[in-house]
């Protein structure tokens, strides 16, 4: 298996711009680390946080043609055998409907975590802008 470490260093310096307004305006200031562009065996994810399991993909428009929805059906299923779950969202998510993203992963987090200790109160983690 190649190091994909190199190349994950790449893409922290290149997020796209919806991977840069999720990271700087919502999970970098979450009181619990979140990872971007992390190594999870042969796959780079968008954002990793260990504490709650959970993969968080940015997907854009290549990952709804046929074999970009191959691909991620492969890295999906990789990742479930791990005991991760994953959840997606669209740019244009990102773009047009910050604050239901932002308040959909702190949802799933919270869920997966089975403890909301530790994780900001619903007042404290609204998305910056």
């Amino acid at each position: 298996m190649p190091n994909l470490t190199p190349y994950a260093q790449r893409l922290r310096k290149t997020m796209t711009p919806e991977e840069r307004k999720l990271w700087f305006e919502f999970l970098r200031p979450l009181p619990f680390t979140v990872n971007r562009q992390k190594v999870i065996g042969p796959y780079i994810v968008d954002f990793y946080c260990a504490a709650a399991r959970l993969v968080i993909e940015i997907d854009g428009s290549q990952h709804y043609r046929v074999l970009g929805k191959q691909a991620d059906e492969q890295r999906d299923a990789f990742l479930h055998r791990r005991d991760l779950k994953i959840v997606r969202y669209p740019n244009n998510a990102v773009n047009y409907h910050f604050e239901a993203v932002c308040s959909d992963i702190a949802r799933r987090i919270r869920e997966q975590m089975n403890d909301a200790r530790g994780f900001p109160s619903r007042g404290s983690w609204q998305p910056k802008g």
